[in-house]
């Protein structure tokens, strides 16, 4: 069902191929306007998530394409900057830089599987949206933005504030990704029975956005 949010949804999809003809583009102010489309996926992320609640627009479709295109814009602007020599001769070091990609983007991949299983085991509520998910998100999506703007502003070093941030934003994934499993270690060592001795759930703890 094509609602408002599901329609804002696929607008953040189409943002990709464009911002990624932007990235290669020369054209001036290219950095600002990276870093304003990369803002205008994030608004619309939220944006998306808040009308579908406000005008009861929750649909299948929704719940399966807003993470899909969440996923999809992080990943590809991660791939973008970390195969980028401009980027990688700022950063700290490369290969630090690598790796937090790495972990960003292999966290996704394990949790989207995590989840799918856990779905079919009727258990999907255990790897759900919560706090610890929506602060990770929060710390990506401005270090993706700052290190896209990359240009200094009012003195600020923005590039290097950008990085540290991801890096915290590493840090960060890899907690929740443990708080995941933590959760869901029940049913990865003893399966559907553990879900039926708890009475259907694995305990409270929620976690993760996108």
């Amino acid at each position: 069902m094509l609602n408002l949010p599901n329609l804002l949804t696929l607008f953040r999809i189409v943002l990709i191929p464009v911002l990624v003809l932007v990235y290669f583009l020369e054209i001036p102010y290219r950095e600002p306007v990276l870093a304003g489309i990369f803002l205008l996926a994030a608004v619309t992320d939220w944006l998306d998530g808040y009308l579908a609640r406000k005008l009861e627009a929750v649909s299948d479709l929704g719940s399966f394409l807003d993470p899909v295109a969440d996923k999809l814009i992080v990943a590809t602007v991660l791939v973008l900057l970390v195969s980028d020599s401009a980027v990688l001769g700022r950063v700290v070091h490369p290969a630090v830089f690598s790796v937090a990609v790495c972990v960003i983007i292999g966290r996704e991949i394990a949790i989207s599987a995590l989840r799918e299983w856990m779905s079919e085991l009727g258990n999907r509520g255990v790897v759900s949206v919560g706090m610890l998910g929506k602060i990770k998100t929060a710390f990506q999506m401005i270090s993706i933005m700052l290190l896209l703007y990359a240009e200094p502003l009012n003195g600020m070093p923005i590039f290097r504030i950008g990085e540290l941030s991801f890096y915290a934003a590493a840090l960060l994934t890899l907690w929740s990704m443990w708080v995941y499993l933590k959760s869901a270690l029940p049913v990865l060592a003893n399966g559907p029975v553990a879900i039926r001795e708890s009475g259907g759930s694995l305990g409270e703890t929620r976690d993760s956005g996108h």
